[in-house]
């Protein structure tokens, strides 16, 4: 990345800093070095917030595949549930369905596979996919704008502690726009990065 870049992500476009943190986070994944780092940060932050619900996704190109991780996680308690996110209708809030590694699944909204049954389930912990994240949090995902519209509309009072997933390799300097939410957390190849808010939760 240039220095003039570093110093100033308004020289650079989103869509340009979308599509070289997208090959960026592709090229670590094939090197195959930072998954086995990621994956013991993931059950660090799993262990330290102690979720009973886990909304969490399916895995495209480049993105870290927690699909294990969860189902070891949900073997360590059956009163533990994890959740696939759906997209009911385009443009609006995301659902979390219920799901194990033994669910049934089909092909949903953008190709995704999602739950075939729909049980709905309301994560009190959410993993996010990143394409990119700063040092404060902040993501960069693929445009559509689906978990800023999740958070904004969340039922109840008290909203899901967010844990961001991604490669040190994909840390950047991020452009923010006013309905941007901050993730509570971080997990990386690097370690476990709590945000203020998330240094409240045990």
């Amino acid at each position: 990345m240039s220095e003039s870049i570093a110093r100033n992500p308004s020289a650079e476009s989103k869509a340009e800093l979308r599509k070289r943190l997208l090959q960026a986070r592709l090229d670590t994944q094939r090197q195959g070095l930072a998954d086995i780092s990621l994956a013991a940060h993931l059950n660090e932050a799993l262990a330290s917030f102690a979720p009973h619900t886990v909304g969490f996704y399916w895995p495209l190109a480049g993105e870290f595949d927690a699909r294990a991780i969860m189902g070891a996680w949900l073997e360590g308690d059956v009163r533990r549930q994890a959740a696939l996110p759906v997209v009911a209708m385009k443009g609006q809030a995301l659902q979390f369905h219920a799901w194990t590694p033994a669910t049934p699944m089909r092909v949903g909204a953008h190709r995704i596979p999602e739950p075939e049954q729909a049980r709905v389930v309301l994560p009190d912990l959410l993993l996010v996919p990143c394409v990119g994240f700063d040092d404060d949090g902040y993501r960069l995902g693929y445009g559509g704008g689906y978990y800023d519209r999740t958070l904004a509309a969340w039922p109840g009072v008290a909203r899901p502690v967010t844990v961001g997933i991604g490669y040190e390799a994909c840390r950047a300097p991020l452009p923010r726009e006013l309905h941007d939410i901050p993730l509570d957390a971080l997990v990386t190849d690097a370690g476990l990065f709590k945000q203020p808010r998330a240094l409240q939760v045990p």
